[in-house]
């Protein structure tokens, strides 16, 4: 008998057990992901059949090295728990403490816990503890995205494919978005990379450029591709940008006057054909960049070989999805060559000594990318003695005389096509300046203004005499 009466000790034992300690769970309800300066609100249920001692919610930072106490709740402070100070009577009740957030932000990203502890019921100084944690997922909308070209500006060539890349950036988004081209609102097929996209001369093979002897040319024109073919067959060169690289000086056909002696009226003529008979083959890179507010900054490269016969006046779009996002964030570009460029000069009526300005105010269309301006003048050297001048604007600092009538070549290219535009100079005497007075420069040599002031002191000196 004594042996059969063990289990039932045992229970009893248990029970004894249970009634001593009290009964407490907690948990911590689930949340969905909350996007920025959304409310939000903790709830953390626990139920218990013994007296409530304290409520306290943390906030886990560093890994969970580091907990911040953001609400606490203490019993013996309180009368709001007043009905559960009878603990001898056995009741299962729920509870529920929150903690409302009104506007999250990237810094509310983590885990949070909740800590609920009853008192003991054999010895009111134990109090037993419980507690659940719950993940606070903050996601952040990209707040800008803007598409730019790669390499800008960049020189347009004739005769050789170039590489062509644009570059999508999408700021701020949290989690990292999905960002994907468009071309003229169809979606594009793209071949992943995992590094950048090698230079333009890896995408084409030599046959590409052997079709130069294909299109309908003068003698003139085959033997200048002949002098290019000719190149190549000694070794190959790439004069392609590298994407994401600075431009160097080494221009290969680009510095050859072979190239600017082709006449600007026949440029739709002057393509070669290297143009593929079948849609290019785009290769499509990404980066994510970590920012130090918890977000990630996207840079999506497109990457294909140019063709300006084709992609003039072609739509591209980056557009982004995100779970933030209730429609997709885009922003779009259309790549066309520069045309009509239009330049002012200051002062519109220059004269002997002025410093000239001439300066490139804008296109008859939008350009995109970026152009490349050269200034030259045409039969000579410039003011400073450069044979050209790069930038958007040309300075000529004390005009001379000898000016006169000269005419100066603004080129205006990017790498679907270029432009170039003439403006004559037109010098007028300058009454202050006497004739035959001036330098090369057009300024007064120091030498006469030491006269003339030697002069006036002269007369003056007379005339004090005389009075």
């Amino acid at each position: 008998m004594g042996m059969m009466s063990c289990p039932g000790i045992s229970v009893l034992l248990s029970s004894l057990l249970h009634l001593a300690l009290g009964y407490l769970t907690v948990t911590i309800e689930p949340l969905p992901p909350v996007v920025v300066g959304d409310a939000v609100t903790l709830k953390c249920n626990f139920r218990t059949d013994g007296r409530m001692r304290e409520i306290v919610w943390y906030r886990v930072t560093d890994g969970g090295t580091i907990k911040q106490k953001i609400f606490t709740f203490d019993a013996m402070f309180s009368t709001n728990y007043s009905q559960m100070e009878n603990y001898r009577k056995r009741e299962d009740l729920l509870y529920q403490s929150t903690v409302r957030l009104p506007e999250v932000r990237i810094s509310d990203n983590g885990p949070y816990e909740c800590h609920v502890g009853i008192y003991d019921r054999a010895t009111r100084e134990k109090v037993v503890l419980a507690s659940d944690n719950v993940f606070l997922n903050v996601m952040s909308p990209p707040v800008s995205i803007a598409v730019v070209a790669a390499d800008t500006p960049a020189p347009f060539s004739r005769y050789q494919a170039q590489n062509f890349t644009l570059v999508c950036i999408v700021y701020g988004g949290k989690p990292a978005p999905q960002v994907y081209f468009k071309r003229d609102g169809e979606l594009i097929e793209v071949i992943p990379m995992l590094e950048p996209p090698p230079a333009a001369a890896g995408l084409m093979n030599n046959r590409d450029s052997r079709n130069l002897l294909n299109r309908d040319m003068d003698d003139t024109k085959m033997q200048k591709s002949l002098l290019l073919l000719d190149t190549e067959e000694r070794g190959p060169r790439s004069f392609t940008e590298v994407p994401l690289r600075g431009r160097t000086s080494d221009q290969g056909p680009m510095s050859s006057p072979v190239t600017e002696a082709i006449p600007e009226t026949v440029v739709s003529l002057e393509f070669p054909r290297w143009v593929h008979s079948t849609d290019p083959t785009y290769f499509f890179h990404q980066m994510h960049l970590p920012m130090s507010d918890g977000t990630v900054e996207v840079r999506a490269m497109l990457t294909w070989t140019l063709n300006p016969q084709v992609d003039n006046e072609a739509l591209f779009s980056c557009e982004v999805k995100h779970p933030a996002l209730t429609m997709p964030m885009q922003s779009e570009v259309t790549l066309a060559a520069p045309r009509g460029p239009k330049i002012t000069m200051t002062p519109t009526r220059a004269r002997v000594g002025d410093t000239v300005r001439m300066v490139v105010q804008g296109f008859q269309n939008e350009v995109f990318p970026e152009p490349l301006f050269t200034w030259t003048r045409v039969g000579g050297r410039l003011l400073d003695g450069s044979s050209e001048h790069d930038g958007k604007e040309l300075v000529l600092e004390r005009v001379p005389p000898e000016l006169n009538g000269s005419m100066y070549r603004c080129t205006a290219q990017n790498p679907l096509g270029s432009t170039d535009t003439h403006t004559r100079l037109i010098v007028f005497e300058n009454p202050n300046i006497p004739r035959g007075t001036e330098d090369s420069n057009g300024s007064i040599p120091v030498y006469y203004s030491y006269s003339r002031l030697l002069l006036v002191l002269i007369l003056m000196t007379v005339i004090l005499e005389l009075t």
